[in-house]
């Protein structure tokens, strides 16, 4: 059973390891497919129309089976490595271990946002970003660059606390925990954390940036959590919605796999804590 782990207690081998396969999947141009699925949909999730990935009920679910299928292609390397998960309510800041030149590497430098060290670095020549909004091939960073810091556990606390898992409209302007820790509502979490690494990971083209996985690791662990504290409270909506999709309808572009079968994280991994 793959075991997904906090980033801040790999060992120097299981971060190599992490790095090595990233960098065998973009070799071998497996990478660059993951970045432009999930631009796709970026691209078609709108508020008035179908939507699947983002600003709708299954954002949960299908950001799961994206993970999922991520962590297979990664185990096709090297069947050791699981995602870790960057818990960003605690290492909050740009000298947390994920950032230092052995793993993600950090910041990118004032004039363009390139980052300049690590194993991602443009200057290595393995991380050509070629799936792109602009001309630029570099990877980019720009670590709390937006002014606004990263979520607090409080902040945290208070998403899990919320009863509903989703409601009407079913969109960026639902109330419930799927919106509010997506980040279109209140505290602002999912999204928050995307636009305080800036660069890529501030566009549809996120996957671009390593750290893409390890937060939505987290995020993919904080709804677990949720489901822990809320036995009681399924995935909604159920049947007969519009433009969503529902706890038994398959999820595109798969379309083999529904959101009531990614409802239990433990059939493909577990976590290595118990929920907060």
């Amino acid at each position: 059973m793959t075991v997904r782990r906090n980033q801040a207690n790999l060992t120097s081998d299981e971060k190599r390891r992490f790095v090595a396969a990233l960098l065998e999947l973009k070799r071998a141009g497996r990478y660059d497919t993951f970045v432009t699925t999930h631009n796709a949909f970026i691209l078609s999730d709108t508020d008035n129309s179908e939507r699947v990935g983002h600003r709708s009920p299954s954002f949960l679910p299908w950001h799961r089976r994206f993970l999922l299928e991520f962590e297979r292609a990664l185990q096709a390397v090297d069947a050791s490595v699981a995602l870790p998960y960057w818990d960003w309510s605690t290492d909050r800041t740009t000298r947390a271990a994920l950032w230092a030149p052995d793993f993600l590497g950090g910041t990118g430098r004032a004039v363009d946002g390139r980052v300049m060290e690590g194993p991602f670095a443009a200057s290595t020549g393995n991380w050509p970003i070629t799936v792109r909004v602009d001309a630029r091939t570099y990877l980019r960073r720009s670590l709390g660059g937006n002014g606004r810091p990263l979520p607090t556990a409080a902040e945290v606390d208070s998403v899990l606390a919320m009863p509903a898992y989703d409601m009407a409209p079913w969109n960026s302007a639902s109330d419930g925990f799927r919106n509010h820790l997506e980040g279109w509502r209140g505290v602002n979490l999912h999204n928050r954390v995307h636009v305080w690494v800036g660069g890529q990971m501030a566009t549809g083209v996120s996957p671009n940036d390593p750290v893409f996985w390890l937060h939505h690791a987290y995020i993919d662990k904080l709804w677990a959590e949720w489901q822990r504290r809320h036995p009681g409270s399924g995935y909604l909506p159920v049947a007969g919605t519009p433009d969503v999709v529902d706890r038994d309808e398959p999820m595109k572009p798969w379309n083999d796999s529904t959101p009531a079968d990614l409802l239990d994280h433990t059939a493909h991994y577990t976590f290595d804590t118990a929920p907060r």
